[in-house]
């Protein structure tokens, strides 16, 4: 939190903002809360059933990453009954750095026996009732107001993200999509069989399939565990002593809404005068203002200037709120603030952020790394060879989905969305020491 100094002051009360984004900032003191922390292992729900190894493994060189993020993200009253952890995984090897692969989200998630998730084929389901050979009951919904109709997390009443939560005992709403009822699926016809009639319901069925619409044909063939395609069994994960060696452990057992002084102190410019000579002895004033706006990203020194009033915030959270931005010049800076700022889509979801493969809903941001995480996490290194990134921003499926095939109970892991703002060549992110 940005100091007070009441006797500068001179006796009168400043207001200070408050805003919705949880920071979280880094100690090695536990507190109350084990889960969330910076570095280490990653711990899973059931150690017995871990993600394949793949999921945390580089894009770029295919080595096993070592985690920088592990996040207690349960929100009980959004999505009850459901337990959600994030991950951030990055590859320590230089030439991978800078690359994209090179850093990995996962979000896992396991929803309490009785509760209700956002299943697969949902959307499906609601466009292609016409179709739909046989009418049959559905479960009653309120799934609108479970998923989208909560208010953003914020103020002195928001629940808070890092504090470990049981989920169990949440009140479940009823979801219409989990219901084991299938109205797409073909009703099997009552038929006399004989020796001459056996083969032909199976093959009556399979023309009209390929009769039918393309998107029908693939939702029953989805829909169909006897047609769905074998899943890849999970990759192994190695013994410890072959994984790479893991961050120092710093636990964010400290959280706070962010508040914001109305005058901020000036934040210091890391920038070069460069004086231009036009043989003239004139002009050179002017040159010289064009040079240094030409070196300035507003983007940049807004995001210095917000992490200025709270330097020692390892990240900031808001579940569906508005990332800040390290640029809008590079990649992600460019899809995120298409429009000169980051908005929300038409159909839900941060503007810009790809939809999730798993279920095809909008996904949101949710939490961003900021660059104090690095001092935290590169403290026992001496070398001048740091990681390089300005901020990592986190987006997931707005509607919580399960992975496929994995029932109420049972732990799901799914890759999300990690948009990485790498620090500008010759300069040093905000924040760090």
């Amino acid at each position: 939190m940005a100091p007070y100094d009441s006797d500068s002051s001179g006796g009168e009360e400043e207001e200070f903002t408050e805003t919705n984004v949880l920071l979280g900032y880094a100690s090695k003191d536990p507190g109350d809360d084990t889960i969330s922390r910076l570095g280490g292992r990653p711990e899973w729900f059931d150690p017995d059933t871990p993600p394949s190894a793949a999921l945390a493994k580089c894009n770029v060189c295919k080595d096993l990453m070592v985690l920088l993020l592990q996040l207690n993200a349960e929100l009980p009253d959004r999505f009850p009954g459901h337990e959600r952890r994030l991950y951030v995984f990055a590859c320590q090897k230089k030439s991978c750095r800078r690359r994209d692969g090179s850093i990995r989200a996962l979000r896992s998630l396991r929803v309490a026996p009785g509760s209700k998730v956002a299943s697969l084929n949902n959307e499906k389901k609601k466009k292609e009732e016409k179709p739909k050979p046989k009418e049959e009951p559905k479960a009653p919904s309120n799934l609108g107001e479970t998923l989208f109709g909560a208010k953003t997390l914020g103020g002195a009443s928001g629940a808070n993200p890092f504090a470990t939560s049981s989920s169990a005992n949440a009140s479940a709403s009823s979801n219409p999509f989990a219901s084991a009822s299938n109205p797409f699926r073909a009703p099997t016809p009552a038929i006399e069989v004989t020796s001459e009639a056996q083969p032909e319901p199976e093959a009556k069925t399979n023309e009209d399939i390929k009769a039918l619409p393309k998107t029908f044909a693939e939702t029953l063939s989805l829909n169909n565990p006897q047609s769905a395609a074998p899943q890849t069994p999970p990759e192994p994960w190695p013994p410890e002593d072959s994984q790479p060696k893991p961050y120092p452990i710093s636990y964010l057992s400290e959280a706070e809404y962010e508040t914001l002084d109305p005058t901020p102190p000036p934040v210091p410019q890391a920038t070069a005068k460069i004086d231009v000579d036009d043989g003239a002895g004139s002009g050179g004033g002017k040159e010289d203002k064009e040079v240094f706006e030409s070196t300035m990203d507003a983007a940049f020194q807004r995001f210095a200037d917000r992490l200025a009033q709270n330097p020692e915030q390892s990240i900031r959270y808001e579940f569906g709120g508005t990332p800040l931005l390290y640029s809008k010049t590079d990649a992600v800076g460019k899809a995120l603030a298409a429009d000169g700022a980051v908005t929300t889509a038409s159909g839900g979801g941060t503007k810009g952020v790809p939809r999730c493969p798993n279920c095809a809903g909008p996904r949101t941001f949710e939490v961003q790394l900021c660059p104090q995480a690095i001092t935290e996490l590169e403290e026992d290194d001496l070398s001048l060879e740091g990681m390089e990134w300005g901020t990592i921003i986190v987006g997931v499926c707005e509607r919580d989905c399960q992975a496929r095939g994995v029932d109420e109970g049972q732990v799901g892991y799914l890759e999300e969305w990690a948009g990485v703002q790498w620090e500008e060549v010759g300069s040093s992110a905000p924040g760090r020491r």
